[in-house]
């Protein structure tokens, strides 16, 4: 079992009373079942409280308190690392070392943000995503194709994976011979860092992995993002190389991991529920319901805000620099804004879930992930027999910003 992470001093305008022990990283609950544990924060923490560990932070888990702080960008930030805490840092790399990529716009906050967003909304608009789903449809079957003769898989690395993973990359203009390079960078990426410019040295690496890349598509422009982007002006002015790095590390790192983990908790959901795969079955128009009431039941994104100014919060002193994750998995699991929120009911009244966030840093990716999602639902009931998990072989996971799948092996006749 891994050691938990050290602990931090608690500072003195934080009470006892919400100090709750949670290591986002490597709680052993939430390396067991994420959304047990995260039901269990929800009932035994405070909703919104502070943990001593990981340098110490604040954890909001309660539905009211993430939707108002993710509303209120000026006192909660999005500039993690402001640029002069960032040139502070530069004596610390080596000599030639260059620009240093930040992940563009979602490390901004309004009007900034909206600025930089503005270019990739018609490219993951609803209409644009509705275009690729037959293309997405046909790579699923191919791979469920491949699978379906052994009887059995590990899901996530079967077809989880390179779904996604494989859509993106050609939107992007990537080589799909990367697949696996590429992946491992993610994990590197979403690691705990032990150092103050391990976060500085990771977007380094994405950024130099995707640099012949973004080179050789401002001569040679293809059908693809990076191309696009290219010809894009940003508030009047030209597209700069660092620009199209600091853009090519937000898309890579939230292409090629975040829908993944969508699609394991979801088929992972289907092989507990034999009955609720045969009703899908049935009636495989329900699967659109189906997916929204999985996505608020198994919601696993964890995204990190930077307290701006001293300020009183959901009753609790914050200071100005304290770091706030906001936990969603907790607030789509909230009593108090779901009815029996750990009972999957396709039927709820009340789904408006925060899965993919709220406020002005919504996922830009979710027209995409919801047509992923939805299709890998139909073609898995379409294409397989009933599946059910692995008795011998348990699902993985993975905590952090994300609460990943790692494996989900799963069986059919």
């Amino acid at each position: 079992m891994n050691a938990l992470s050290p602990t931090a001093p608690k500072p003195a305008h934080v009470s006892d009373a919400v100090v709750y022990d949670f290591d986002m990283f490597l709680d052993p609950g939430l390396l067991a079942d994420p959304h047990e544990r995260a039901r269990e924060l929800v009932s035994e923490a405070p909703p919104v409280f502070w943990t001593p560990r990981n340098g110490g932070h604040w954890m909001l888990t309660g539905f009211k308190e993430n939707y108002d702080a993710s509303r209120d960008t000026e006192t909660f930030s999005s500039v993690l690392v402001p640029p002069e805490m960032i040139e502070m840092a530069r004596p610390m790399l080596p000599p030639d070392f260059g620009h240093i990529p930040l992940p563009t716009p979602i490390n901004m906050d309004p009007p900034q943000h909206t600025i930089y967003r503005a270019p990739l909304q018609g490219v993951f608009s609803p209409r644009a995503m509705m275009a690729r789903r037959e293309e997405i449809r046909e790579l699923a079957n191919s791979l469920i194709d491949d699978v379906v003769e052994q009887g059995h898989c590990d899901f996530i690395a079967s077809v989880a994976e390179p779904l996604p993973v494989k859509v993106f990359l050609k939107m992007l203009g990537l080589p799909l011979d990367r697949l696996s390079e590429f992946r491992v960078l993610v994990h590197e990426f979403l690691a705990p860092s032990s150092s103050q410019i391990d976060p500085v040295l990771r977007m380094r690496k994405v950024a130099d992995a995707m640099k012949g890349d973004i080179e050789a598509r401002r001569t040679d422009p293809r059908d693809d993002l990076l191309s696009l982007l290219w010809k894009t002006e940003i508030d009047g002015k030209p597209m700069t190389f660092e620009l199209m790095e600091d853009f090519g590390v937000l898309l890579f790192i939230a292409g090629l991991d975040t829908v993944i983990n969508g699609m394991g908790y979801g088929i992972r959901h289907l092989a507990r529920n034999p009955d609720f795969q045969a009703r899908l079955r049935d009636n495989p128009k329900l699967i659109v319901e189906a997916a929204e009431e999985i996505l608020r039941r198994y919601t696993f994104t964890v995204p990190t805000r930077r307290v701006t100014r001293d300020v009183e919060f959901a009753g609790q002193q914050m200071k100005e620099n304290d770091r706030i994750m906001l936990f969603l998995p907790g607030a789509d699991l909230d009593p108090r804004e779901f009815a029996n929120p750990e009972v999957y009911d396709m039927e709820r009244e009340n789904n408006v879930h925060i899965a993919f966030g709220v406020g002005p840093h919504r996922c830009l990716g979710s027209h995409l992930a919801r047509i992923e999602l939805q299709v890998i639902y139909e073609q898995m009931l379409a294409r397989l027999p009933e599946f059910r998990l692995d008795p011998e072989q348990p699902a993985r996971f993975r905590g952090g910003n994300i609460l990943a799948m790692e494996a989900l092996p799963i069986r059919w006749d």
